[in-house]
């Protein structure tokens, strides 16, 4: 096995991805699925808000909700925060009425999002045989509906744990605190989905395993340290408060969610490479053999 070899062929491969990611046209689905998701986010914080008002308490749904948002940014954890605390606060006939409302605007702008990002990877994976108007919205709803139900079920898991851990004193995982963190869980749960999504939403045909696990991984990766670089970024570099004043908290916002976009389109960049370098691995042993084959002769008198 040559490692010269194997290491070309990465930086080709990841030279290729980077030329796919940086087209001129990508920046437009990068720039929708960013406004649907800024759209759909508060949305659904108030619907999450009004179911815990009808099966338990909010205020318990605001300090869960806190936790997760560790994984936002500092400049933009405020306004998240500050949003889950005064739906906590609401009277809950406004709340559930908001709730509704909150729904048709949540479930519409995710909708749109996820139209958006899965177009943009259909562009960037080159897709020849694009899916029609009704398969193509029923898969963006399928990987809305499917992506909604992981992420109940891995918070159900992660904070089922917790109060278990503090309810009952399990010693036994007091040892293990990466357990208990949020970022563990939203990598888990990222890399998971997009892996699944890279491997059956992305194109007719289904991606690699190999190919999508890696673009997950990645697109996980690029992710967090998105979230590193933007709270750097506006703590150390560029104090945003002094040019944009009160909206600052929200150009933030705007800035980690389009890096993390461009992280998920650069997965799906890297799986599609990877996937055409697999397949030209496969294929050339069988070129190599053709070539040194030796050439059919005629028998005498044929």
């Amino acid at each position: 096995m040559d490692p010269f070899f194997w290491l070309r062929v990465s930086l080709t491969t990841l030279g290729r991805a980077l030329t796919r990611l940086w087209g001129r046209d990508v920046m437009l689905y990068t720039g929708g699925v960013s406004f649907f998701s800024l759209l759909a986010i508060f949305p659904a914080l108030a619907i999450m808000i009004t179911l815990y008002s009808l099966l338990s308490d909010p205020a318990q749904a605001a300090h869960e909700g806190e936790v997760l948002a560790g994984v936002i940014p500092a400049g933009a954890r405020g306004i998240v925060q500050g949003e889950l605390v005064r739906l906590a606060h609401a009277p809950h006939v406004a709340m559930s009425a908001q709730g509704v409302f909150a729904l048709l605007i949540g479930l519409y702008a995710a909708h749109r999002g996820f139209k958006a990002m899965l177009a943009g990877l259909s562009f960037i994976h080159d897709e020849d045989e694009p899916m029609g108007f009704v398969g193509f919205n029923l898969m963006a709803l399928v990987v809305l509906v499917a992506t909604f139900a992981m992420l109940a079920i891995v918070s159900a898991v992660f904070f089922g744990l917790r109060v278990m851990g503090s309810a009952f004193e399990l010693r036994p995982l007091r040892g293990v605190s990466w357990l208990y963190s949020e970022w563990t869980w939203a990598s888990g749960f990222m890399i998971l989905g997009m892996s699944l999504i890279y491997r059956w939403a992305m194109s007719r045909r289904p991606v690699n395993w190999r190919a999508s696990l890696l673009g997950g991984l990645s697109a996980t990766v690029l992710c967090l340290f998105a979230s590193w670089a933007t709270a750097f970024y506006v703590e150390q570099i560029a104090h945003l408060g002094a040019t944009y004043g009160s909206i600052a908290t929200v150009v933030v916002f705007l800035i980690w969610l389009s890096w993390n976009v461009n992280a998920i389109f650069f997965g799906g960049a890297l799986a599609t490479e990877v996937e055409i370098a697999i397949d030209a691995h496969a294929v050339r042993p069988l070129l190599e053999d053709s070539r040194g084959a030796k050439p059919m002769v005629s028998p005498p008198g044929s």
